[in-house]
């Protein structure tokens, strides 16, 4: 690499067969918050969408059978000068000594606008997006997915929920009456008897779901008319909407509930229901009255997008279940607590029994209860014998099994008996948590003379991207000898009840793996490549590589680098789209093979969005599916062409070379070229140009660079910065194809 020269500028003159505006590709929309996030069955409602880069919506997309949406106007913020040109036109107004009714109305608009344009904005939020939506009488309960789609692609997903009861939705805003938009979203339920409510009430009939927005330091209060003997329950959506709000710390809305009898007495609270962070609150109406339901941010915060769905009503509400799963193929009866449900159990048929995790849920009087998670395996199962909390008393078992369980009180310790060979690896996984069971388990191993041989609390299920807490135990433990070993099960709150439930798999370790894939919605220029990251999740100690390939695919899309390296959890590549415009998305499904133990095995990658929370954390939340737009107008592939196509092979404090071919045949512009989050250690050092094209020296820096990284250089394209231009975001002009690499040892090691 010394052969080359050195120069001061990283620009290189590479082919533009079009300009850079033409090639830039603008932000792509993103919705901050929906609201009211879902409606009722059979109703036409309006709907507000806050976020940015909204400059073009066009449609609306929701997932699922039975809603549809119209967009009814966009607006955003006020220039500075939209807002000179108001103030002048005022003055101009004011000083009419006769003012006609169109004066007034317009100087009465104005101030209206100057007043909104003088309130806080979280930038994030700063765009509006009006739209009218339509819910089928028919349309099946539950959440779905919102998506804005503009002339710059297609948003993040949102939740939105069709709800079977009627809405009230609270307006935090003065609207304009005359506007149809507005007006929609001030409707509220006004009986026609009733005592007045106190300042700041507003009286409710059950059942009925209520939406609002919690502004820093408001609290909601809803009035509502009880009888004894109802068995009400108050179920929030708050976290379940909104999961992270990067830019809020902690980065999430913490509702709280509060109930009230008429005296002003406090008889419920809730501000979680388990391990859950939105509340649930259940209360048996002891007489008849009138009760106040309070609502708020547990520290008092608030914000826009601090947005709540509080279903109140004899609702049927599943707490728990057990077991909280079954075998594959098997008949399965599935015992219920709850509250207003109309059978104590339900039973699974065999051809109900597919593998994998899917949701129960029962009906009371039409209404759908909610739903709670419900793994089927294949390994053999069993269920939990008492007593069996000592090893005098330990459950015999025999590898492999999958054990129904529960700590059904506090202090509670189950224990199984097996034997073992030596050099035997054995998995103790715990599942709990992730189905929804309050427990926080512990796991321990031990000898037939107690000697502890292992021990864990957590594990860090990073397909979990929802969890706050990951409480599941695993433990992976060599086996000394031949003997008898036992396994205790606890929880490490010392907590029991009959939600309390586990399934405990135990056996020799199953290597596998599940991916996900982000981001989940794509937007792309025709002809144009964009980076997307694929992530391993690595189970039983599985450390093989892993093929990814697109399944059932349109033509002409296609993956660059799709490879995730052995003993990594991670690859970014390039997903290249045809070079003809798509009138509506396309939904790519991404499959990854590998061998394990002798066998092929193939995963589907689920597609996820990376969230961030208090801006350090994040988490990989699953979306039901992947959405590629592929609009604008059509640009040629990134004409740079790679002349190695091996792989780029480096080692720590080490420089190596890529060749590029430029076609030297048509008007050439001045761009930077700039590793796109590169691996830590790894820099692109120089870029040269030559006859034959150019060369780029990547370097690896000889301490951060570490030996045994392989994965792929994502290199974009940029407008060439002037010397004098501020430091501002650029928009790539392009991004060339994945260039795999390895970080080898030097050779003096």
């Amino acid at each position: 690499m010394n052969a080359l020269p050195r120069i001061k500028s990283l620009a290189l003159i590479v082919l533009l067969a079009l300009t850079a505006s033409v090639w830039a590709q603008p932000a792509s929309p993103h919705i901050g918050y929906v609201y009211p996030a879902g409606g009722q069955q059979g109703t036409t409602f309006a709907v507000k969408l806050a976020g940015q880069y909204f400059d073009g919506a066009t449609r609306v997309q929701v997932s699922g059978q039975g809603v549809q949406a119209k967009i009814l106007k966009q607006t955003k913020p006020l220039t500075q000068k939209q807002i000179n040109d108001l103030r002048d036109r005022l003055m101009d107004l004011q000083k009419k000594t006769s003012k006609t009714a169109e004066d007034k109305k317009e100087i009465e608009s104005i101030r209206e606008k100057l007043a909104e344009a003088a309130k806080p904005v979280t930038p994030v939020l700063a765009e509006f997006v009006y739209l009218e939506v339509t819910i089928a009488p028919n349309a099946a309960p539950g959440p779905r997915e919102l998506r804005l789609q503009g002339n710059t692609g297609m948003s993040n997903p949102v939740v939105f929920e069709v709800g079977q009861l009627p809405e009230i939705r609270q307006a935090k805003e003065y609207f304009d009456p005359e506007n149809p938009v507005r007006r929609g979203l001030a409707r509220f339920y006004k009986p026609k008897k009733r005592p007045p409510p106190e300042e700041g009430e507003i009286a409710v009939k059950l059942p009925v779901v209520l939406n609002s927005q919690i502004m820093p330091g408001e609290v909601d209060r809803y009035r509502f008319t009880a009888t004894r003997g109802q068995q009400l329950v108050f179920i929030m959506r708050a976290r379940a909407l909104i999961p992270y709000l990067a830019d809020a710390v902690p980065g999430w809305f913490q509702g709280a509930m509060t109930l009230y009898d008429e005296e002003g007495n406090e008889v419920a609270f809730c501000d979680d229901f388990y391990h859950q962070p939105d509340p649930v609150l259940a209360y048996l109406v002891p007489k008849d009255g009138e009760y106040v339901l309070e609502v708020k941010d547990a520290l008092y915060r608030g914000r826009e997008d601090f947005v709540y769905r509080i279903s109140v009503g004899e609702l049927p509400f599943i707490r728990n279940v057990f077991p909280l799963g079954g075998q594959a193929n098997t008949r399965t009866t599935v015992t219920l607590e709850g509250w207003n449900l109309p059978v104590s159990s339900l039973t699974l048929e065999p051809g109900e029994m597919k593998p994998g995790i899917k949701r129960l849920s029962t009906t009371n009087k039409e209404l759908v209860s909610n739903s709670v998670p419900f793994q089927v395996s294949t390994w053999p199962e069993i269920v939990e014998q008492e007593p069996n909390n000592t090893p005098d008393t330990a459950q015999k078992i025999t590898l492999p099994v999958l054990i129904n369980g529960r700590i059904s009180e506090p202090g509670d310790w189950d224990v199984y008996q097996f034997e073992g060979r030596a050099k035997q690896a054995i998995i103790a996984e715990v599942r709990a948590r992730r189905l929804d069971s309050p427990l926080d388990s512990i796991l321990k191993l031990t000898d037939a003379k107690g000697k502890v041989l292992g021990i864990n609390d957590d594990y860090v299920d990073k397909g979990e991207g929802l969890l706050t807490h990951h409480a599941d135990s695993v433990l992976q433990v060599t086996l000394p000898e031949d003997g008898i070993y036992y396994l205790y099960v606890s929880d490490t709150q010392k907590q029991g009840s009959s939600a309390h439930a586990y399934r405990l798999r135990v056996s020799v370790p199953k290597p596998d793996f599940e991916l996900r894939v982000t981001p989940c919605s794509i937007n792309a220029r025709p002809g144009s490549a964009v980076p997307i990251t694929v992530h391993a999740i690595r189970k039983d100690g599985f450390t093989g590589e892993i093929n990814l390939f697109l399944k059932h695919h349109p033509v002409d899309f296609a993956l660059i680098g799709a490879k995730v390296p052995a003993n990594q959890d991670e690859v970014r590549m390039t997903l290249h789209v045809p070079s003809t415009a798509r009138e509506k998305p396309v939904h790519l499904d991404i499959e990854g093979r590998a061998t394990i133990q002798g066998v092929p095995v193939s995963r589907l990658a689920i597609p996820a969005e990376e969230m961030m929370q208090a801006f350090i954390y994040h988490h990989l939340v699953t979306a039901n599916e992947m959405a590629v737009t592929v609009n604008g107008r059509a640009r040629p592939r990134f004409p740079a062409r790679l002349l190695d196509q091996g792989v780029v092979r480096l080692v720590p404090g080490g420089t190596a070379v890529v060749r590029l071919a430029i076609p030297r045949s048509a008007a050439f512009e001045r761009i930077d070229l700039v590793l796109n989050d590169p691996p830590e250690g790894i820099t692109l050092k120089r870029v040269v140009v030559n006859a034959d094209g150019a060369l780029l020296a990547i370097e690896a820096d000889g301490e951060k660079a570490k030996p045994g990284l392989r994965g792929n250089l994502i290199i974009d394209a940029y407008p060439e910065q002037p010397k004098k231009a501020g430091r501002g975001p650029r928009t790539p002009l392009g991004t060339l194809p994945a260039i795999p690499f390895e970080i080898r040892k030097p050779p003096s090691q």
